[in-house]
């Protein structure tokens, strides 16, 4: 977290020297419009994060290790794929929702099927703008060729992960 923090950081004093650079006033304009989007964002963060801590109370470690743990297996991943397939919601939501479920007991396979099952899959985008703005044709048809791509991403990231954690 340290890493990210001064990267943006290193970022927002670059933006904020080259915005004074063409008119002073820009600085704070950029600060005013920051925290109006922090305004609009810090209610879902601190929820979500609540939740996250809330789940990571409430998971029972047994059952998860089970169905998506690291020797889960096939079972794992399809599991994964679909519950990030249906999961609503944004990036705020789903990655302290990852978090918890990593250090619960998930495997980092089905972990990542659900990323990339929610990233490519998503059933609530297709059916609340896919299909309705590009039609049910293509939307199926985008849907058919996505499904199988989380299943082989998380396997690879399963054997990825195994292998950078023996050498």
């Amino acid at each position: 977290m340290k890493g990210t923090f001064l990267f943006i950081l290193i970022l927002c004093l670059a933006a904020s020297i080259i915005a004074f650079k063409k008119d002073p006033q820009l600085v704070n304009d950029g600060f005013v419009q920051g925290m109006k989007m922090l305004g609009k964002i810090l209610p879902i963060l601190v929820v979500a994060f609540i939740l996250a801590g809330m789940m990571e109370q409430i998971l029972p470690r047994d059952l998860l290790a089970d169905i998506l743990g690291p020797e889960s297996g096939f079972r794992g991943l399809a599991l994964g794929t679909l519950a990030g397939a249906l999961m609503p919601g944004g990036p705020f939501i789903l990655f302290p929702l990852m978090a918890v479920l990593l250090k619960a007991g998930a495997g980092v396979g089905p972990l990542v099927a659900f990323l990339t099952s929610w990233a490519l899959l998503g059933f609530h985008r297709l059916l609340i703008y896919e299909a309705p703005i590009m039609g049910w044709k293509f939307a199926l048809c985008r849907m058919a060729a996505s499904l199988i791509f989380p299943i082989i991403i998380g396997y690879f990231a399963d054997w990825a992960w195994k292998a950078w954690s023996r050498g």
